[in-house]
C-alpha cells in the first residue's frame, strides 16, 4: 500500500470576485451616457417644457428649482445640493417634458446621464438602485414636510427651517455656510412669504446670534440653536 505522505495536498480553486460596482465612482466622473457640465450662477440646466431625456446629479454647487404658472408667476420649490438628483422625473414613462425649471445659484458641477443609461444601471446594480430609492424617498418626505410647513407653520418658523435645511443641519456636528448670496426673494419663494418679512427676521436672527453673514465669501452661517425657533411653540 502507497503512503499518502508528501503528496501534494488539493488546492480549492478561488475565484475572485467580481468589481463590485461603486455607485459614488459611477456618479463621479464621465463615461458611457454620462457627461460632466459646468454652470455658471444663473444659468438654466434645463427649462420648464423642455423635452425629459436625462437624469442631472448635483457633484459640485447648488441648483434651485422653479416652477413658472400660466398666469406668468414664479415659485421656487427647492434648493439642492452635492448628492441630490434632478430631473429624475423623466425615469417615469408619463413625463415627457420637464415640470420645472433647474438653474445653477452657485457654479455647479453636475452629471448629466441619458434615462436610457440611468434605467440601465439602475436595473442592473442594487448598489446604485438602493442609493436612488433612499433619494426619491428623502425628497418625497421632505416634501410632506414641506406641505405640513407651510399648512401649520408661521413664516418665521418656515424661514428657520429653510435655513436649516439648506445649511444641511444635521449632516455633522458644526455649522456650515449654506449657498452664497442667496437673495431673499428665493427664501420667501420658498416659504411662501415676502420679501420684507424675510428682512425682518433675517435681521432678527443675527442680532441673536443665530446667522452670521460671511462678508469675505458672501456665504451665510446657521447656527444650531436656530433649531429652538422651529422647536418653540
Amino acid at each position: 500500500m502507497s503512503s499518502l505522505r508528501g503528496s501534494p495536498t488539493p488546492q480549492r480553486c478561488t475565484r475572485k470576485p467580481a468589481n463590485l460596482f461603486d455607485p459614488k465612482a459611477f456618479l463621479a466622473s464621465a463615461g458611457v451616457g454620462k457627461t460632466v457640465h459646468r454652470y455658471s450662477p444663473r444659468r438654466a440646466i434645463f427649462s420648464q417644457g423642455e423635452r425629459a431625456d436625462a437624469v442631472f446629479y448635483i457633484q459640485e454647487g447648488s441648483v434651485k428649482l422653479c416652477v413658472l404658472s400660466k398666469q406668468g408667476k414664479e415659485a421656487t420649490i427647492a434648493l439642492l445640493g452635492p448628492g441630490d438628483f434632478i430631473g429624475e422625473g423623466c425615469l417615469a414613462s408619463d413625463q415627457p417634458l420637464r415640470l420645472a425649471t433647474a438653474t445653477a445659484v452657485t457654479h455647479c458641477s453636475i452629471l448629466k446621464i441619458t434615462r436610457k443609461e440611468m434605467l440601465r444601471v439602475l436595473h442592473e446594480e442594487h448598489a446604485l438602485s438602493d442609493l436612488f430609492v433612499a433619494h426619491m424617498v428623502d425628497r418625497h418626505n421632505r416634501a410632506q414636510a414641506d406641505l405640513v410647513d407651510q399648512l401649520f407653520n408661521s413664516s418665521e418658523k418656515r424661514l428657520a427651517r429653510a435655513l436649516l435645511l439648506l445649511s444641511r443641519f444635521g449632516k455633522d456636528d458644526r455649522s456650515e455656510t449654506i449657498v452664497p448670496k442667496i437673495s431673499q426673494q428665493t427664501l420667501a419663494e420658498m416659504i411662501g412669504t415676502t420679501r420684507s418679512r424675510v428682512n425682518f427676521f433675517m435681521n432678527k436672527f443675527r442680532k441673536l446670534g443665530l446667522i452670521h453673514y460671511n462678508g469675505y465669501s458672501g456665504g451665510l452661517q446657521v447656527s444650531s440653536a436656530l433649531l429652538d425657533v422651529v422647536l418653540h411653540e
